[in-house]
């Protein structure tokens, strides 16, 4: 299934790809903010093998990611590797990337 905007990755591709299993000791909430049209900022916390969505901004968020709509529909449709965004600075995070390297194993990235 092909994603077409940030909103449509975090109603239903992110619940359909996420692997509970993969998040074992992981508690991190993360901010993600998308500029674009279709853009917007959400939050995705995980914690006891679960995940939670939900729009909007965090205060203190564990790790943040800023991308553009456009890098962030190519990197979640599988068109661009997290780690060809992260060296060419089209993914920008702050905080802990071993947290986010592990993220993306359970499906998020």
């Amino acid at each position: 299934m092909e994603v077409k905007t940030p909103s449509e990755f975090f109603k239903k591709a992110l619940p359909a790809r996420f692997k509970p299993e993969k998040t074992k000791g992981i508690d991190v909430v993360t901010q993600v903010n998308i500029d674009g049209s279709n853009g917007g900022k959400w939050t995705v916390t995980i914690r006891d093998q679960t995940m939670e969505v939900t729009e909007g901004t965090h205060q203190s968020p564990t790790l943040a990611i800023d991308m553009a709509e456009t890098d962030f529909l190519d990197l979640v449709n599988r068109k661009l590797s997290a780690e060809k965004a992260f060296f060419t600075g089209k993914i920008k995070f702050k905080g802990n990337i071993t947290v986010a390297l592990r993220l993306r194993d359970a499906g998020f990235l």
